[in-house]
């Protein structure tokens, strides 16, 4: 029942989402619109209420996160050496490389809310916070290396220092750590405000992602498509399970850990790839592969 009950939801919506803009009912402009939203207000007031309320007294379970960035850093160089080894053009290199690693943020919050609660909110934002910068540092680097362009350190530096400075969500994750180590819990009116604006977010962003998906270039871009997504869903929830032992990392962090490497292809992919001048077409079928796909490896992590 815990698949069910946790999953059933998130994909009910994604459907939503999708049979909604069939409809008519929406359209690329409010899907634009209800990104930009989510993205700059509703996700990071969201994840600011959560680890801003939450009791930090114990600090930041390190393990958690170098386990985390063990796992991202193995598959970064995996899925290098499989792009050296396998015939991945050098176009399609930057979101090939993207789909093994980088994961869909507002999915991970709907699992985990709907299965660990907002205790699992937590430690997810804070991973948010830690894990980003360097799955940005690694996108950033591969579409670049692999575009034949020498574009030099500064510059590849500042790219990826605008991607991280300009992140609403990072800004979120470390203004909630502020204020939980400083202030520690909300005034019961500002915590309920902040609450019901927050509730828009999960939904909002689910409805978008599943509007948002399209089947153009998946026939073309398949096999790729198919090597990514395992490499993201199986591939690299077993880095986790492995790094996580070794770390030694059990109880909650494990669980929101395991969860959060099974998560599909976030959609950021297609925005940098268009900005990097790679794939577009195999990243969007990526992301429709890996959020498909996603339900088998969210519910395999659910049962262990």
């Amino acid at each position: 029942m815990i698949i069910l009950n946790s999953l059933f939801p998130i994909f009910a919506l994604l459907l939503l989402g999708a049979v909604l803009k069939r409809m008519g009912l929406t359209d690329a402009h409010f899907l634009k619109i209800s990104d930009r939203l989510i993205y700059y207000f509703f996700f990071p007031l969201m994840l600011f209420r959560e680890i801003g309320g939450a009791s930090l007294d114990k600090g930041i379970d390190w393990n958690f996160c170098l386990a985390c960035f063990s796992v991202l850093l193995a598959m970064f160089f995996l899925s290098t050496l499989v792009i050296k080894l396998l015939p991945v053009a050098d176009y399609q290199a930057g979101s090939f490389s993207q789909s093994c690693y980088r994961f869909n943020t507002y999915i991970g919050v709907a699992v985990i809310v709907n299965s660990l609660g907002t205790e699992g909110v937590k430690y997810f934002g804070i991973m948010i916070g830690f894990t980003i910068p360097f799955i940005n540092l690694f996108a950033v680097s591969t579409c670049i290396w692999f575009s034949g362009q020498d574009v030099g350190f500064k510059r590849r530096l500042g790219i990826v220092g605008r991607a991280l400075v300009a992140n609403p969500l990072i800004l979120g994750c470390l203004a909630g750590i502020f204020y939980s180590r400083t202030f520690g819990s909300f005034p019961v009116f500002i915590n309920n405000s902040m609450a019901l604006i927050s509730s828009v977010a999960l939904p909002l962003a689910l409805i978008s992602i599943g509007g948002a998906l399209t089947f153009t270039g998946v026939r073309g871009n398949l096999a790729p498509a198919l090597l990514s997504a395992f490499l993201k869903l199986a591939v690299l929830p077993a880095f986790g399970w492995l790094f996580f032992a070794l770390f030694h990392v059990t109880g909650l962090p494990f669980k929101v850990g395991m969860i959060f490497l099974a998560l599909p292809a976030s959609t950021a992919i297609y925005i940098l790839s268009s900005q990097m001048n790679s794939d577009i077409n195999l990243a969007s079928a990526a992301i429709v592969v890996s959020t498909l796909l996603s339900f088998l490896s969210l519910s395999v992590v659910l049962l262990l």
